[in-house]
C-alpha cells in the first residue's frame, strides 16, 4: 500500500473540519479520563461525552474564520450517567461537577497542513502543548489551580476517506474518525490543591450529519437546559475564548452554593 505525506490547502482542512458552504456541522466525541500520579495506580475517574457545533465563514483573501460551541460532560465511569456531585477520592470531599461548556471555541485558519495518506484513508495529525498564564492565578482560587502558568499537551487524529477529500464535488467529507488524547492539569472543580499529578484522557469520535444524529443524552440536555449549543454562531465574534478555566472563573460562585452545572443559556449573553 502507497503510504505519503503531503500537505493540503486550508479549504481541503476546512472541508475535514466543517463545510466550505458556511453550513454548521457537529462533530461528538466519547471516552475516558484517568489519573496519573507518580508512585500511584492510575483511576479511571470519568467518562465523557461531548459535542461541538462548528462553522467555517471564508474571507476574500482565502483564509477562514472559524467559530463554534462545544460541550463535553463528566459521566459515572461504570453506569455512564451524568454526574452533578463528585467525591473526590484522595480528600473524601463531595464537590459540584462543572461540565465543560464553552461559548465561544474560535480560530483563524490560513496556510497548508500535513496529510498522511495511505491508500484510501487519509490522515490529518496535529500535535498542539498550549501554555499561557493560568486565568486562576489568584489567591483565591489557591485551593483549585494553584499554578501560576496552565500547560497541557492536546493530540489529535482526523481520518478520512481519500477520495472524499480530493473530491471538488464534496462541501464536507461524510465520514470523519477523531482520536483525541490530553494531558492536563486537574479540573479546578475537582479541588486537588497541589496534588502531584496529571489528567490522562483517551477520546474518540465522529462528525454526524445533524443535531438529531448527536447521543441521545447530549439532544437532551442541549434541548432542555443550553439550547444555546443546538446551533453554531452565525459569525465570529470578538469575544474572548472560553475554557474550563475562564468558566469556573466566571461561575465560581454558582459552584460554591452548588447549583447543577452547565448553567442554562437560552440565547448568547442571557442565562
Amino acid at each position: 500500500m502507497v503510504y505519503s505525506v503531503q500537505e493540503i490547502d486550508v479549504k481541503g482542512f476546512v472541508k475535514v473540519r466543517c463545510a466550505t458552504d458556511a453550513r454548521q456541522t457537529f462533530l461528538t466525541w466519547t471516552g475516558t479520563i484517568y489519573s496519573f500520579v507518580p508512585n500511584e495506580q492510575r483511576k479511571r475517574l470519568f467518562k465523557i461525552l461531548g459535542m461541538s457545533a462548528g462553522r467555517c465563514i471564508p474571507n476574500e483573501d482565502g483564509s477562514w474564520e472559524f467559530t463554534s460551541r462545544e460541550l463535553t460532560y463528566y459521566l459515572d465511569p461504570d453506569t455512564s450517567e451524568i454526574m452533578r456531585t463528585w467525591e473526590n477520592p484522595w480528600t473524601g470531599e463531595r464537590l459540584p461537577v462543572v461540565h465543560v461548556a464553552n461559548n465561544l471555541v474560535q480560530g483563524h485558519l490560513k496556510g497548508r497542513y500535513p496529510a498522511e495518506m495511505k491508500g484510501d484513508i487519509t490522515t490529518l495529525v496535529f500535535n498542539l502543548f498550549p501554555s499561557y498564564p493560568n486565568p486562576l492565578s489568584d489567591e483565591k482560587f489557591i485551593d483549585y489551580s494553584p499554578n501560576s502558568n496552565y500547560q497541557a499537551a492536546e493530540l489529535f487524529k482526523f481520518t478520512v476517506p481519500t477520495e472524499e477529500l480530493f473530491n471538488p464535488d464534496l462541501t464536507s467529507v461524510s465520514k470523519l474518525i477523531i482520536s483525541w488524547d490530553r494531558i492536563g492539569p486537574w479540573l479546578p472543580w475537582m479541588k486537588m490543591g497541589n496534588k502531584a499529578g496529571h489528567l490522562i484522557y483517551s477520546a474518540w469520535g465522529s462528525k454526524v450529519e445533524s443535531f438529531t444524529e448527536l447521543p441521545q443524552l447530549l439532544q437532551d440536555e442541549i434541548n432542555t437546559r443550553v439550547p444555546l449549543y443546538k446551533n453554531a454562531p452565525q459569525s465570529p465574534s470578538d469575544q474572548e475564548d472560553v475554557t474550563s478555566w475562564t468558566y469556573f472563573k466566571q461561575h465560581f460562585d454558582a459552584y460554591l452554593t452548588g447549583e447543577v452545572f452547565p448553567v442554562p443559556e437560552t440565547e448568547e449573553g442571557c442565562r
